[in-house]
Formats: C-alpha cells, structure tokens, sequence
C-alpha cells in the first residue's frame, strides 16, 4: 500500500519524467548530427516509458495524474538549445540526471530507473567530452577545450608557482610598506611562504585523495551492477559509444562484445564511464601534496629572498624587480594552454601583480604610520 510519502515521491518523479522527455524532444530537432538526434529520442522514449510506470503506481495508489506540462526551466532551456545549440545546456542536464538517478537510489520501486538515469547523464557528459558526431560551434568549443585540458601537470606548476609568488610579494610589500624591520620582514615572508605551501599541499592532498575515494566507491557500483544489472550496463556503453559517433547497432554489438567478460567489462566500464585508470584512480595524493608544498614555495621564496643580502628601499626595489621577472616568465608560460601572445600575458601577469603589491604597501605604509604616531 503506497504510503502519503510515496505518492509525493511519484508525482516530484513524474513531474521530472515529463520535462526530460519534452526536452529530449526539443534537443533531437535541433540536433545537427541524425546519430545524436536519435540517441535524444531514445532517451525520450525511455523517458515516456517512466512517465507511463508513475501514472501507473499514482492510479494504483488512488491518487489523481497531474495534469500534464513542463516546466518554466524546460522551456527555457528548449529556447537555448533551439537558439544556441543543442551542447550549450549539456552540463545542465547531467548533473540533473545525476540528482534524479540519486533521488530514485536506494528506492526498491526505483532501482531499474536509477540506473537508467544515471547512463542518461552519463552520456551527456561523454558527449561534452568527445566531439565526434559534433558540427559547428560545439565542435570548435571542444577542440579549444580538449587543447586548453592538456599538459595537467605542467599547468599546475605553473599555477602553483604563480600563486605562492603574488601571495607573498602582496605579503612582504605590505609589511615592508609599514616600515618593519628586515628581520619583521624576513620572519613574516617566510612565515607565509610555509603557511600558504601548507595550505595548499594540505588542500591538494585531501582533494585527490576524496576523488581516489569517490572513485573507488564508483568502482565498487559499477561491478555490482555488472553482476547484478548487466542490461543496464550494456545500455550505458552502448549510449557511450554512440556518443563517441559510432551508430546504435554498431555501439550495441561492441558494448555487448565487452560486457561477454565481466572483468573486462569493469575495466572498459571504469575508463570509459569514469575517464580514470583503474590502476592508478587519479593518482598520489602524497604525491601531489609535496609537489604543490615544493611549486607553491618556489614561487613564494622568490619576493622574499632579496630581504636575506638587503635592506631598506634596496631590498624592496630588488625583491619588485626578481619578482616582475618571475611573474612575466609565468605569464608567458601559461600561454602554452591559452594559446595567447607571450608578452602580453607576461606583461599582463606582472602589471595585474604589482598593482596588488603597490595596493598592499601603501596600505602597509598607513597603518604603519597611524601605529608610529
């Protein structure tokens, strides 16, 4: 007997089912690609089947149907798909999928559903990712996407070095504006230098471990549901692979070829649906810890070290000049993923840089003086 809650619970799904399947409807028609537009309508077809089930449990329970409608957010969205292209709203639909395939988990009546919407934003996220089967203006924002995601770990040095030299120049220009000792100075950069390579090794640390942790979790669903839900996983390669621009009879056979070997099935599962090595799931979190404590004090030794051989105006002159060099250095380096002139994104960097350092000296420099008087 379906309880006050359950039927709440069936009508919030079948509202959700309804605007799904009308926006899917909008998306196949202004789907440039005919292998696309087709996986849409099946994903509307799917859609409508979970409308009929819930009308279905609503009469069961003696409840009345909601009249039928979509929302002022499915219409919104429609208009941006038919004006700007279907992959503009992409990411709006998975990460919806993924809060319905949450909401139906862990619901008896809603399993088989749950898994369904979870390839549904699967899929979406494969085709954000891959411009296969992609015209146009989507094709040419994934390949500047594709272009800009390379070179990961020379990115994040970049970055962290970067970060470590604005912070602790803003830093030392303050203290150095309120006129303090070079020894107050020295105490002060390197004190900044360890609290903000702390920080970020410590922030780096929890942050790969948490996505070692989700993927690991990730890994154990997938391989229940392999045992468990093989059509559904089936169902998912096969949305993957016609994402990837493969036809449906065509991704169909290979995700059934795959899923023939359920060890094997878990590996292709995990990289294809996840993105992530098995064998390595996002790599070292103690690796990636020391390696931004180290790039982040590189670059924060570099505005303190002049204070070390130096003192008064000379020092603050000498740390601004090493400084303006290490930070245009850094700004022509992040050109390698910006594809934008060197010099100008040197200059940028250091001009951007200094005004934040000038800022914090003269701020240093009147609280110095309203302190001295």
């Amino acid at each position: 007997m379906a309880t006050p809650d359950d039927i709440k619970r069936y009508r919030s799904a079948l509202e959700d089912e309804r605007n799904s399947a009308a926006l899917y409807r909008i998306m196949a028609e202004a789907e440039k690609s005919s292998n696309i537009a087709s996986v849409y309508r099946h994903l509307a077809e799917t859609e409508e089947k979970h409308i009929t089930l819930f009308e279905k449990k609503l009469t069961e329970a003696g409840a009345p149907i909601p009249p039928a409608g979509t929302s002022l957010r499915t219409k919104i969205l429609g208009w941006i798909a038919r004006r700007f292209g279907v992959e503009i709203i992409l990411p709006a639909l998975a990460a919806t999928e993924d809060e319905v395939a949450d909401t139906y988990r862990g619901h008896e009546d809603m399993a088989g559903m749950a898994a369904s919407e979870r390839s549904h934003a699967l899929f979406f996220q494969q085709i954000g990712k891959k411009a296969s089967g992609m015209e146009g203006s989507a094709l040419a924002q994934l390949e500047g996407r594709h272009r800009s995601a390379g070179g990961n770990a020379l990115r994040a040095a970049v970055l962290g070095a970067n970060d470590g030299l604005v912070s602790n120049l803003s830093l030392v220009m303050g203290v150095a504006g309120a006129a303090l000792s070079q020894q107050s100075i020295l105490i002060t950069g390197l004190a900044g230098l360890l609290a903000g390579a702390i920080s970020m090794a410590l922030g780096e640390w929890i942050s790969v471990q948490s996505s070692r942790e989700l993927y690991e979790k990730q890994i154990a669903t997938e391989r229940e549901e392999i045992e468990h839900m093989p059509d559904e996983e089936v169902e998912e390669l096969t949305l993957i692979y016609q994402a990837r621009g493969l036809e449906a009879p065509e991704a169909r056979r290979m995700a059934e070829r795959i899923m023939d070997n359920k060890t094997t099935a878990l590996d292709a599962l995990v990289r294809d649906e996840l993105g992530v090595d098995p064998e390595e799931l996002g790599g070292s979190a103690w690796e990636a810890a020391i390696a931004s404590f180290l790039l982040f004090a590189v670059g924060a030794a570099i505005p303190v070290t002049p204070f070390f051989f130096l003192t008064g105006a000379t020092a603050v002159v000498t740390s601004l000049a090493c400084s303006s060099i290490g930070l245009f250095l850094l700004g022509a380096a992040i050109t390698l993923f910006t594809g934008k002139g060197a010099l100008w994104s040197g200059l940028r960097m250091v001009i951007i840089s200094l005004t934040a350092a000038a800022v914090t000296y003269t701020i240093g420099h009147l609280v110095g003086a309203q302190l001295g008087g």
